[in-house]
């Protein structure tokens, strides 16, 4: 039996996790693909000039 590398663990679990996230969503009733899963979140700032929240 060959032992897995830590980084090819990490991309397993990755992976993995990308796909349950894209099944939850289907079953809750979103329509997503798994590349929603792939685009980079937005900043912390354009999230809150998108509300119009007032930064501290």
């Amino acid at each position: 039996m060959t032992t897995l590398t830590l980084q090819a663990k990490k991309a397993y679990c990755a992976k993995t996790r990308r796909s349950n996230y894209a099944a939850s969503l289907r079953l809750e009733g979103f329509n997503s693909s798994l590349a929603d899963a792939q685009k980079p979140l937005p900043t912390r700032d354009a999230v809150l000039s998108a509300y119009g929240c007032k930064q501290a």
